[in-house]
């Protein structure tokens, strides 16, 4: 769709953008008289993908200019999901929308690639006014609001099928198994395909995965007791599915058609879920599993959709820019994309409508929530190194297998901080970025690496632990191949500095100054 570019040129854009957006973007809607906002401006936005959003963005911008009759929106808008409109800004932030949609997860990633600036004073204090502590410590890094709640409805409870299940069975997760498994049914939940929800067990028994950032967006410690005494009962409590027949890796609303009689997911699934069970649709919060005859209320986390606006070059936009984002996030604007699609409003006026209270749905995520824990920023490496919990629950044959389970994860973390300087990745390794370290002289960078047959032999230098700062593309100089930025186009990787001619023992190294690699046999 757009064009890629490698991370440094992205960052090198994004330091440009800044230096010269900045100050627009911190003063944005902190006293500036209307009047100077006052002419016409092309505007792209990306937003949800979900039916309906985009036109109810267009209405959306319509009355905003109506109520500014000075300011003219040449609207672009484009669907794209939450989840993929951080990654697709950070790969080119000039070519990207100026108004997006995003999930909270990706706000360090965000800032650290200059995607957004900190709102000025007077923004900051309408934002934190308007929408609840959660949703606005979703948009903070390091002290500062980089950009406007959305909603306050990413987490995850508790569907079932009433024909299946009854009232009295819906708070233990063991009774819960057991009735799936006695009317062969499956239960539905990402334990082992998704960190985001096997984490839930691990808060159940008071763990925690606390992320520390920098200003800049960078990832500087962690506070992780995940291996502990805590978490080992975790594991085991999240046995208690993981060995079930009935166990299903999956958070779709669709399974209920698939023969699903419970299904962890949120309210994004309810529409699909309300037209497969009908009257039978049943909500709650999680259920409790008991683990040594301790009882624990599984956990959740709670999170934040979130809408931001990118650095600008030229001052008005980005203070029409703010004042628009600002507003496509109001009370009456949150309000209507609950009607329109059920999301749970951020803004604490919408939160109290009669409407949004009396949605079953989101009555049982406020339950769940009292057990939630709010999704901070978190290591973009951590999901898939927390995710495989889940296998290691299903596969153990004993405590020492949960055990060794939680010593890999920990070692994998500790991992995450221990890295330095460059590494070399590629299928060789199986691109594990945990074990690519290159040895250092001056501005030289090594690494001796063995290269067996494989359908792919490709490979790229990275910022070693940071799998989205790749160095891009750095002409291979020297070696059997000499291939080039498009001869990997070419062979379908756009992600990588080199490709293997044939198998072999090589010498990788790389200048950080000249960005050149070099590549000896």
């Amino acid at each position: 769709m757009k064009k890629l570019l490698s991370i440094m040129l992205v960052v090198l854009m994004a330091i440009s953008l800044v230096a010269c957006g900045n100050k627009a973007d911190e003063t944005a809607n902190d006293g500036q008289s209307e009047n100077t906002l006052d002419g016409t401006y092309d505007v792209t936005l990306w937003v949800s993908e979900s039916e309906g959003v985009a036109d109810l963005t267009k209405q959306q911008i319509d009355k905003f200019m109506e109520e500014n009759p000075g300011i003219v929106i040449n609207a672009t808008i484009e669907g794209i999901s939450e989840a993929d409109s951080a990654t697709t800004m950070i790969t080119d932030v000039e070519s990207g929308a100026d108004i997006f949609c995003f999930a909270q997860d990706q706000l360090a990633r965000l800032v650290q690639a200059g995607a957004l600036n900190a709102l000025g004073e007077q923004t900051t204090a309408e934002v934190t006014e308007a929408n609840d502590a959660g949703s606005v410590n979703a948009a903070t890094v390091d002290g500062k609001v980089y950009c406007f709640p959305m909603t306050s409805d990413n987490g995850y409870f508790m569907y079932y099928d009433k024909s299946v299940i009854s009232e009295d069975q819906i708070d233990d997760l063991a009774t819960l198994v057991k009735a799936c498994e006695d009317n062969n049914k499956l239960f539905s939940m990402e334990y082992k395909t998704s960190a985001w929800y096997n984490a839930a067990f691990f808060f159940a028994t008071g763990c925690v995965s606390d992320w520390t950032t920098a200003s800049d967006g960078k990832f500087t410690s962690v506070n992780d007791t995940f291996d502990s005494a805590e978490g080992l009962v975790a594991m085991k409590g999240m046995e208690i599915l993981a060995k079930s027949p009935s166990a299903n890796s999956s958070s779709d609303g669709a399974d209920f058609s698939k023969g699903a009689a419970v299904v962890i997911t949120g309210t994004w699934a309810s529409s699909t879920i309300k037209d497969i069970l009908g009257d039978n649709m049943g909500v709650a919060d999680l259920p409790s599993f008991t683990v040594d005859g301790q009882t624990y209320h599984l956990g959740s986390f709670s999170g934040n959709k979130l809408m931001g606006v990118k650095p600008q070059a030229d001052a008005k936009k980005a203070a029409v820019c703010q004042k628009l984002a600002l507003y496509l996030t109001n009370e009456e604007c949150q309000l209507a994309r609950f009607n329109l699609v059920g999301w749970g409003p951020s803004n604490k006026v919408a939160q109290a409508d009669p409407a949004v209270t009396a949605d079953p749905t989101l009555a049982a995520l406020a339950s769940q929530n009292a057990y939630a824990i709010p999704q901070g920023q978190i290591h973009g490496s951590w999901w898939d190194i927390a995710k495989v919990l889940g296998t290691v629950c299903e596969e153990a044959t004993s405590d020492e297998d949960l055990q060794a389970g939680l010593d890999s994860y920990k070692a994998s973390i500790d991992a995450l901080f221990a890295l330095s300087g460059y590494g070399c990745v590629g299928a060789w390794n199986g691109w594990d970025n945990t074990d690519s370290n290159m040895s250092q002289d001056g501005e030289n960078w090594t690494v001796t690496i063995n290269v067996e047959q494989s359908d792919y032999m490709g490979g790229r230098i990275v910022v070693a632990g940071e799998w989205g700062n790749d160095l891009g593309y750095a002409q291979v100089v020297e070696g059997a191949e000499l291939l080039d930025t498009a001869a990997c186009e070419d062979a379908g990787n756009t992600d990588n500095n080199f490709i293997f001619a044939a198998p072999g023992t090589y010498t990788v190294s790389f200048n950080e100054t000249s960005k050149e690699v070099k590549i000896a046999q």
